[in-house]
This record gives structure tokens, C-alpha cells and sequence, in this order.
């Protein structure tokens, strides 16, 4: 069994580096202490086709899969969590819901739309509801010529840079999951307004926000799939693109690992290198098999995707794995540093701190582990 990337992709997988190592890691800690999204950096990604690169080619995306997605996720992520969760949602998530069940209306769209750099939201959680969605309280009616929400969305990535969107409503909270609806939403449009803006503890250029839509109109054909199908389209959007979380933890834990081996072979403590030490070594043992057994699971799970299946289980296991197995690489890394390892100065005190909301969002490390059973156990 061959488990290495092949030629195109190890040639994909350089080239994303060599931009990432000169157009990334020299600013990330610069973006993270302005808490700025880095546009400069962002349209240079379209121009070179990354923001299009798993969307359908028939629409004018690249076509290349969700293997691609999460090589170009991982590089990102190792120089920058905030850049890399914007990607990850704008060309992920965000458009997985339009490019399986919207209209060749919408794709025609939207896809170009994203491909040339636009950035796109996935808003579903509400202030009331994090891992449990059904009982949504964003709520929509229909109008002769279309549909007309009130609500708002909490903890939305990309809230302040998004052009468009997904976003999910209900019609009747009593209706459970069946009174659910997704729509494509526009930012320009009366009735929008970005909310507060989220003080996180990592991911500082990667804006995180309140959506509030008052008595906003959406056309008719801003419906994607059908009424009642909204519960189903964000399941299958998060099952999708849940892989790219943990391609961007592997990254995190990556960049972490590096900079460990790196400052245990320089630093000398007690007239040896920090390397020689066993206490350390042992920390860089636990590290590279964990980070290999993240790897692996984290590639097999896109290699599933791309041959058709949505892999729900291999997904939630490579999120929930890699996303835990970088918490404690981050947490080794910056032990191996000591006191430095905990100050501004040190970039493995940013990696610790874009990591920890990798066991949280698309899905906590809770619901990983529940959807894990649920697919060994044949629970419906």
C-alpha cells in the first residue's frame, strides 16, 4: 500500500510551501498582534487558484478534490491558524452546501465568485445553540416574491471580510429539523449588519463575529435544495468539509514539532544539547508518531471524499484525533522551550493558542467521539 502523495500532489504540496514561506510566515505574527485579515496575501491565493482549487471545474474551479484542499490547508496552517481557518470555511465549508445541492444557477455564481477571492461564510450557530442546531430560533418567512429572515449568528468565521454566504433558518422552531431552510445570503443588502466581534484567544486575523439579519429579504432563488432540507444540507457541508480541520491541526502541530526539534538541537542546558536529554527526547518521540498517526488518518479521510464517500467516520475520527494530538504537541513544544515557550516572543506560544479551538469548532471533540460510536454501532 502506497501511503505517500503522488508526484502531482508532492509538486502541489511544494509549491503551496515556497508561498507560504516567503508571503506568509515572515508577516503572521505581524497579522495576529494587528489582528488584521492580510488581503494583500489573500488574492494572491486566487490568483494562484488555491481559492478555487476543490470547486467543481465545470463552473470555473479547479476540480481538484478535497486531498488538494487540505495540502493547501495544512501548509497555511502551519505558518498561520487564523489565514488558514478563513480559507478552510470560505473554500470549504462554505461552499460545499451550494456545489452539492444548489442550483447550476447558484454554482454559476458563486463559484467563479469564490474562485476569483471572494470570501464566503457558513452561519449556523445561533447564541443559543453551539453542538445541538435543531432547535434553531433564526426564523424566515415566505413572501410572494421570496423569503424575509430575523435573527442572528454567533461565533461566525470570515463575518467581517465575507461577501456572501449560507445561512440557515427555520420557519417554525416547532417544526424541529423539518422547518429548517438554507439560503444564500449577500452582504450589501438592507437589513444586514455585522455584529461584535468575537476577542478569541488565538486565530487574532481571522475575524470571528455576530450576523444579524432584520426583516432581510432573500430572492426566491436564494433557496438552496428545498424547504426543510436546511438541517441536512449543513450536516452533510460540516461531514464534508470536517477533514480540513484536522488538515489545519496537522499544521498547527506541525509547525510546533519544528520549532521543538529545532530548539532542542540548539539549546544546551547542563553542558548538553536539550536533544540529549531523555526527558526531551522522549517529548519529540511522542510527537513524531503522533503527528505520523495524524497524518495518516487525516489523508486516508480526504482520499475517501475524493472516491465519493462522505466518510463521516473516518472524518470525525482524523478531526478528533488530530485536533487533540496537536494540543499536546503544542503543549510539548512549549515546555521543551520553557519560559520562553509562554511569551509573544516565542512562535510556539501562537501555535498553543490557534490550536485549542481546533477541538471546538466544526464539531467538539465530544461529537466526534459521538458520531465515531454512532458509526460503529449502526445508531441511526
Amino acid at each position: 500500500m502506497d501511503f505517500d502523495h503522488d508526484e502531482q500532489q508532492s509538486l502541489f504540496r511544494a509549491a503551496v510551501r515556497e508561498f507560504v514561506n516567503s508571503e506568509v510566515v515572515p508577516h503572521a505574527a505581524r497579522w495576529e498582534d494587528e489582528e488584521r485579515f492580510p488581503w494583500e496575501t489573500w488574492h494572491q491565493l486566487a490568483e494562484l487558484g488555491l481559492c478555487s482549487l476543490a470547486l467543481p471545474e465545470e463552473y470555473g474551479g479547479g476540480g481538484s478534490g478535497k486531498m488538494m484542499l487540505c495540502i493547501a490547508t495544512e501548509e497555511l496552517a502551519r505558518a498561520s491558524g487564523g489565514l488558514s481557518v478563513a480559507y478552510l470555511v470560505s473554500c470549504g465549508v462554505a461552499m460545499d452546501g451550494i456545489c452539492m445541492h444548489g442550483t447550476p444557477e447558484q454554482k454559476g455564481d458563486y463559484i467563479p465568485r469564490c474562485a476569483r477571492g471572494e470570501v464566503a461564510c457558513f452561519a449556523l450557530t445561533e447564541p443559543d445553540g453551539g453542538s445541538d442546531v435543531a432547535p434553531m430560533r433564526m426564523r424566515y418567512q415566505t413572501t410572494n416574491d421570496g423569503f424575509v429572515l430575523n435573527g442572528s449568528k454567533t461565533f461566525i468565521s470570515n463575518g467581517e471580510e465575507a461577501s456572501f454566504g449560507v445561512v440557515f433558518a427555520t420557519k417554525d422552531p416547532e417544526m424541529g429539523h423539518r422547518g429548517v431552510s438554507a439560503f444564500v445570503f449577500e452582504r450589501d443588502v438592507p437589513g444586514f449588519t455585522v455584529g461584535k466581534r468575537e476577542r478569541k484567544t488565538g486565530q487574532h486575523c481571522s475575524s470571528t463575529n455576530e450576523l444579524i439579519f432584520d426583516e432581510y429579504k432573500v430572492p426566491r432563488d436564494a433557496l438552496i435544495g428545498q424547504e426543510g432540507e436546511g438541517l441536512i444540507i449543513a450536516l452533510e457541508s460540516i461531514d464534508k468539509s470536517r477533514v480540513s480541520v484536522a488538515a489545519q491541526a496537522l499544521g498547527i502541530a506541525r509547525a510546533a514539532y519544528d520549532e521543538m526539534v529545532r530548539y532542542a538541537t540548539e539549546r544546551r542546558a547542563f553542558g548538553k544539547a536539550l536533544g540529549q536529554q531523555q526527558a526531551i527526547q522522549w517529548m519529540i518521540a511522542d510527537s513524531a508518531t503522533e503527528l505520523e498517526a495524524a497524518r495518516l488518518l487525516t489523508y486516508r479521510a480526504a482520499w475517501l471524499i475524493d472516491q465519493g464517500n462522505l466518510a463521516i467516520k473516518e472524518s470525525a475520527m482524523a478531526k478528533l484525533y488530530a485536533s487533540e494530538a496537536a494540543g499536546r504537541i503544542c503543549h510539548r513544544a512549549v515546555q521543551v522551550f520553557g519560559g520562553i515557550g509562554y511569551t509573544r516572543d516565542a512562535a510556539v506560544e501562537r501555535y498553543a493558542r490557534d490550536q485549542r479551538v481546533t477541538e471546538i469548532y466544526e464539531g467538539t471533540s465530544e461529537m466526534q467521539r459521538w458520531a465515531i460510536a454512532r458509526q460503529v454501532l449502526g445508531v441511526k
